[in-house]
């Protein structure tokens, strides 16, 4: 089957069957109305030619017929239709009326047929004359006939469409409703983040699509339990590399403090900048392992203001190494959540502000709105706003950024962000230049 709405595909199936159900009834019901109407007239005309034959007076010299001429004129001529008339004795003789009125073809008693250019119904009527029986014939055009069957088709089309309306919308509203269900579950999996790997309630699902829920709730934990199996590689890792990393980084110092030959120092310099790079880049996997959602630490009551005055003097001096201004406008912001996930995240964007911005960096905290609000602004070259998505991305640096990262700075703020319900912008910077990357916090 291809792929199509649920919905639709439902309504397909369900207004033709109904529509054709209407159809038929409308049919049937026409065919019920119209049968007992075209006996009346019939039985109206039979009358006729029992009266016309109880005209018919019989002698000696054979059948005559008399009738007023007034008497006449008001029987072939009505409101709406003309009638015709034909008497026959029992030998078939021409007695009165139109001589080219055609009797039934075999033994009916009435037949619609056609007489000087009108379309009439006639009816064979067996009259007594006299001792005898006369055949009549009365022919009747079909104008209030007709008339009347529009009225009856009319009258049984209006209220089957009325019905087939209601109908329709009854069905579309019960499809609509029975598939409410699907859509709070389409609209509950919409809601969740890439990491929200719960398990649906079954128990709350309609019984034809637990089935569903329960498929989906084995994916959901085949995948929670695979990132996790991930999560602990990732941390043990970084965590078993940290230990060498750190005595590997301690010796290649002791050995720096020697008085060495030229050509011994800079390969030595060059290991202790890379064993530097490789320990920040284990302690930031270790960071993102700890990011992920359900990794997060307790859960408390936190002041953005005091955590940067705590890690303040650390970024002053990576500033003053890198002849940076750095400066702070710090107001009051507590928020709620792990403060050494924070932490890492304001140190992650200050470093990333300190390595790759300019000479001036500003490291902002407020309330806003009933919102806290930190953001780290600098002057420097900026970030594309064609990048701001993707430098967000896990190892992805903007083509052409100088130095060594890893890529995974922002990646971290963005994980360490998601975890605790807060919002990321990155922006220009004071006067379009530079860069300014807000986190905002929900309402709390």
């Amino acid at each position: 089957m291809a792929a199509r709405s649920l919905r639709v595909h439902l309504l397909r199936m369900l207004l033709p069957p109904l529509a054709a159900l209407l159809a038929l009834g409308a049919v049937v019901t026409y065919t019920l109305s119209i049968e007992p109407a075209t006996e009346a007239y019939d039985a109206a005309l039979t009358d006729i030619g029992i009266a016309l034959g109880s005209q018919v007076q019989v002698s000696a010299s054979g059948y005559r017929f008399e009738m007023p001429a007034v008497v006449e004129q008001m029987l072939r001529t009505s409101r709406f239709d003309s009638v015709y008339y034909r008497i026959l004795s029992p030998g078939g003789m021409e007695i009165a009326g139109d001589p080219d009125l055609q009797p039934p073809p075999g033994d009916a008693d009435a037949y619609d047929g056609s007489f000087r250019g009108n379309k009439v119904r006639v009816v064979s009527v067996q009259a007594p004359c006299g001792r005898s029986i006369c055949t009549v014939l009365v022919a009747e055009t079909l104008v209030k006939r007709t008339q009347h069957s529009q009225e009856i088709l009319l009258s049984t089309l209006l209220p089957e469409a009325l019905i087939a309306l209601a109908a329709a919308l009854i069905v579309w509203f019960g499809v609509k409703r029975g598939l409410g269900p699907l859509t709070s579950l389409s609209e509950e999996l919409k809601a969740r983040s890439p990491r929200d790997l719960r398990p649906i309630d079954a128990a709350a699902a309609p019984e034809e699509t637990r089935a569903l829920v329960t498929a989906l709730n084995g994916l959901l934990q085949e995948v929670a339990e695979s990132s996790r199996t991930q999560q602990r590689f990732l941390a043990a890792a970084a965590h078993q590399l940290r230990t060498p990393l750190a005595d590997l980084q301690t010796h290649s110092e002791i050995a720096l403090a020697q008085a060495l030959p030229a050509p011994a120092r800079a390969p030595l310099e060059h290991l202790h900048a890379a064993t530097v790079r490789t320990a920040r880049l284990a302690n930031q996997l270790l960071t993102l392992a700890r990011a992920e959602a359900g990794a997060r630490g307790e859960v408390a009551s936190v002041d953005l203001k005091q955590l940067v005055e705590g890690e303040a003097d650390t970024w002053v001096h990576q500033a003053l190494a890198r002849n940076v201004d750095l400066g702070f406008e710090l107001q009051a912001a507590p928020v709620q959540g792990d403060a050494l996930l924070l932490r890492e995240a304001l140190a992650n964007l200050v470093h990333n502000a300190l390595q790759y911005g300019g000479g001036r960096v500003t490291v902002r905290t407020a309330r806003l709105n009933g919102c806290s609000r930190v953001e780290v602004e600098d002057d420097g070259p900026g970030i594309p706003a064609a990048e701001s998505g993707r430098v967000l991305e896990r190892f992805y640096r903007v083509p052409g950024t100088p130095g060594t990262g890893s890529g995974l700075g922002l990646a971290i703020v963005r994980d360490i962000t998601s975890s605790h319900g807060a919002h990321i912008d990155i922006l220009a910077g004071g006067g379009g230049t530079g860069c300014r990357i807000e986190i905002t916090f929900p309402h709390g």
